[in-house]
C-alpha cells in the first residue's frame, strides 16, 4: 500500500509546487508593475498581500526556498512601512535582488521542463478562424512552442470559454462564423471586457481601410493577411504579452552639496529609482564604472570642476556616450542653460523642482535610453542579443558566478544543414527557420537566461545557476521538441534540427575560455552525426 501511494504523493507534491511557483509569478508581476509606475500605497499594499499569500503557500506546501525568499521580501516591505512608506537605495536594491532570485526559483534543480513551464497554470491562446482545419493546424504548431491553445468553430463555444477563463491572447478571423461576424464579436468583447486582451485579427483576403479601422476600434493590436505562420504569430503574441526581467532605474547624482544631493536622492528613491550620491567630481569615472547608471544628474557649479567640464570628461569615454545627462541647477539664465546643454547635456532642470516633474523627466529619459540601447545590442532578424553583447554578458556572468560560487553553463547551438535549407528553399525560408528557433528558445528558457545569435545559424545561451548536466537536460528537451516543428514551405514542408555544445565554468575560466570549450563540444556533436548535445570534454 505504501509503494502504491508514493507516486500519488509525488504527483500531489509537484502540484503543490506549481501552486507556489504560480503565486511567485503573480508577485513578480506586481513588482514589475510597481517599477514601471508610481510607488503608490495601493500597489504597495497589493505587493504585500501577494507576497503574504506566497509565504502562506510556501509554508503550507513545504517549499523551503520560496518560504525563505518570501520572508526576506516581507522583511523589506516591513522596513518600508516603518520608514513611513519611503524607500531608499538599500531597500530598493534588496528587494530587487530578492525578486531576481524569486524569478529563478523552481526553474532548474530536479524539475522536469514540463513542470517548469506550468502548462496547467498558463493562460491559453484562443484561435477562432473561418477555416477550422487551418485553426487546428495552427494550434498544433503553437503547441510545439510550448503554448496552450484552444480552437473554436462556433461563436457560442467561444463565448462560453471566455465566460469561464480569459486567454493570454485571441487570434480572430474577421469572418469567423460568417461574413463580418468576427469583427462584430470583437466589438462586443471590447465593450464587455474589463482590461485589454491582446487581440490579433486575420483575414484570408486583403482588407480595406474601413475594415482595418473597425478592427482597431474593436481593440485589434495586429492584423494578418493571407496566411498565418506560427512563428510570426508567436513573435507578435510575445511582444504583446511578454513580461521580462526588469531592472530598476539607476541614477547617479553628482553635486558638491550633500544636502541638495540627499534631497534629490530621497525624491527619486520614493519613486523606486535606485540612486547613488557623489559629492567629489574627481571620483566620477571610478563611480561610473562601478555603478553603471542609466542616467546622470549633474550640478552646474562645483568647486574645482564645472558641470559642463565633467560632462565632456564623461562623453570622452565611449561607454558613456549614450547615458543621458540632466543638469539640475539654480541657474535661470537661458543662454547659460543652452550653452551647458551643448556640452553633452540632454536636459536642464531648474531648482527648486517638484518631485513629480523630476521623476517624470528621469523615467522618460531612461526609458528612451534603454530602448535605444536595446536596439544597439540586439540582432535585427532574431531579436536576440548580438554576437558582441552575448559575449559581454557571458563575461559578466562568469564574474558573478565566481563571486557567488554558483555554477554557470554556456551552450552553443548550430542549425544542422542550414546551407541546404537556403539552397533548396531560399534565404527567406532560412530566415524563418532562424526566427523560429530564436522564438522557441525564448519560450523554453528562463527569463534570467541570456540568448544570443552568435552569427549566421549559430546561437549562444548563457545559463546562470546551472551545471552542465542540468543544462544538457534542458537543451536536449528543446532539441527534441524543435525537431518536431513543421515549417510550411514549397515544394514540401520542412523539419529542422540543431546540434549543441555545452561547457561549464571551472576554476579560473573566463568568458573566452568557456566559449572556446563550448565551441569544441559543438564541433564534437557535429562530427558525431549532428542533431545531438555534447558536453565538454566530449
Amino acid at each position: 500500500m505504501l509503494e502504491q501511494a508514493s507516486p500519488s504523493r509525488d504527483r500531489l507534491k509537484r502540484h503543490f509546487a506549481r501552486r507556489v511557483i504560480h503565486q511567485a509569478r503573480l508577485t513578480l508581476e506586481v513588482w514589475q508593475r510597481l517599477q514601471r509606475g508610481s510607488w503608490n500605497a495601493l500597489e504597495m499594499g497589493e505587493l504585500v498581500e501577494s507576497n503574504l499569500l506566497l509565504l502562506r503557500y510556501a509554508e503550507r506546501f513545504e517549499q523551503a526556498e520560496h518560504r525563505q525568499l518570501a520572508q526576506g521580501i516581507h522583511a523589506c516591505l516591513v522596513a518600508v512601512a516603518e520608514n513611513r512608506g519611503r524607500l531608499n537605495s538599500e531597500l530598493i536594491a534588496g528587494l530587487n535582488l530578492l525578486m531576481q532570485r524569486l524569478s529563478r526559483t523552481g526553474l532548474r534543480h530536479n524539475d522536469q521542463l514540463e513542470e517548469v513551464l506550468l502548462p496547467a497554470l498558463r493562460k491559453p491562446i484562443y484561435v477562432a478562424l473561418q477555416d477550422h482545419q487551418q485553426a487546428a493546424r495552427l494550434c498544433l504548431q503553437l503547441q510545439s512552442y510550448g503554448l496552450l491553445t484552444q480552437a473554436f468553430d462556433t461563436i457560442n463555444g467561444f463565448r462560453d470559454a471566455m465566460a469561464e477563463r480569459h486567454p493570454a491572447a485571441i487570434v480572430l478571423d474577421i469572418n469567423f462564423a460568417g461574413s463580418g461576424c468576427g469583427l462584430q464579436l470583437a466589438e462586443q468583447l471590447h465593450k464587455s471586457t474589463t482590461g485589454k486582451l491582446p487581440l490579433l485579427f486575420f483575414s484570408q483576403q486583403d482588407a480595406d481601410t474601413t475594415t482595418r479601422l473597425s478592427a482597431v476600434r474593436a481593440g485589434g493590436q495586429a492584423f494578418f493577411i493571407g496566411s498565418l505562420e506560427a512563428s510570426n504569430l508567436l513573435e507578435r503574441i510575445e511582444q504583446l504579452t511578454y513580461i521580462g526581467h526588469y531592472e530598476p532605474y539607476r541614477v547617479l547624482v553628482i553635486d558638491d552639496s550633500l544636502a541638495q544631493a540627499a534631497f534629490t536622492e530621497r525624491m527619486l528613491n520614493s519613486a523606486g529609482i535606485v540612486t547613488r550620491i557623489l559629492t567629489k567630481p574627481d571620483q566620477a569615472m571610478t563611480v561610473l564604472a562601478d555603478f553603471q547608471p542609466d542616467l546622470i544628474i549633474l550640478d552646474m557649479y562645483m568647486p574645482g570642476c564645472s558641470g559642463p567640464e565633467l560632462a565632456k570628461v564623461i562623453r570622452h569615454n565611449d561607454r558613456y556616450v549614450s547615458v543621458p545627462i540632466i543638469y539640475l541647477s539654480a541657474e535661470d539664465d537661458l543662454d547659460k542653460q543652452l550653452e551647458a546643454m551643448g556640452e553633452g547635456g540632454d536636459d536642464f532642470l531648474t531648482k527648486p523642482i517638484k518631485q513629480r516633474h523630476l521623476v517624470a523627466t528621469v523615467r522618460r529619459r531612461v526609458a528612451r535610453a534603454r530602448r535605444l540601447h536595446g536596439l544597439m545590442v540586439r540582432d535585427s532578424l532574431s531579436g536576440l542579443y548580438n554576437h558582441t553583447h552575448i559575449l559581454q554578458l557571458l563575461e559578466d556572468a562568469c564574474l558573478r558566478a565566481r563571486r557567488s560560487a554558483q555554477p554557470l553553463s554556456f551552450a552553443m547551438l548550430d542549425i544542422d544543414f542550414f546551407k541546404k535549407v537556403n539552397d533548396t528553399y531560399g534565404h527567406p525560408m532560412g530566415d524563418r527557420v532562424i526566427k523560429s528557433l530564436a522564438l522557441f528558445l525564448k519560450q523554453r528558457l528562463r527569463k534570467s537566461d541570456f540568448i544570443g545569435r552568435y552569427g549566421g545559424e549559430e546561437f549562444a545561451v548563457v545559463l546562470p545557476d546551472t551545471d552542465a548536466p542540468t543544462a544538457k537536460k534542458v537543451i536536449e528537451d528543446i532539441r527534441q521538441r524543435f525537431a518536431e516543428i513543421l515549417h510550411p514551405a514549397q515544394p514540401q514542408d520542412l523539419f529542422c534540427t540543431f546540434s549543441c555544445g555545452i561547457a561549464e565554468l571551472y576554476a579560473d575560466d573566463d568568458g573566452k575560455a568557456l566559449s572556446r570549450k563550448a565551441d569544441q563540444a559543438l564541433y564534437s556533436a557535429k562530427q558525431a552525426g549532428r542533431n545531438r548535445t555534447t558536453v565538454f570534454p566530449s
